[in-house]
């Protein structure tokens, strides 16, 4: 599910986005990604870096698409380039501390 930026977040796209960070090796490709910054790595580089590669890199890979937070750039069957989707990791993370102390400023106190 592709997040709109510009948009707020239902409850149901923040846990669908999260549900697909719900595997420690998706966690660690979407993180291999961040740390390689905007411009991405090729499959193949991704595989390296990430320990994942074959099938396994495919399946997570369609699962971080599909949830907004990898793009992927194509050429013929090939796939070229995946990124981190900076732009959707924002929306979520402004989904999550959107919330931040709402419960103190409203005066709410617990015992």
């Amino acid at each position: 599910m592709k997040l709109h930026r510009d948009s707020h977040l239902t409850v149901v796209e923040a846990a669908s986005t999260f549900a697909a960070l719900g595997s420690e090796q998706r966690l660690g490709v979407l993180n291999t990604l961040v740390r390689a910054g905007p411009h991405g790595l090729s499959i193949g580089e991704l595989g390296e870096r990430s320990g994942i590669s074959g099938s396994t890199l495919t399946h997570h890979m369609k699962i971080l698409t599909q949830a907004g937070l990898v793009s992927q750039t194509r050429r013929g069957r090939s796939i070229i380039c995946a990124a981190a989707a900076y732009d959707e990791m924002e929306a979520l993370s402004r989904y999550l501390l959107s919330q931040c102390c709402a419960d103190t400023l409203t005066g709410h106190k617990d015992h």
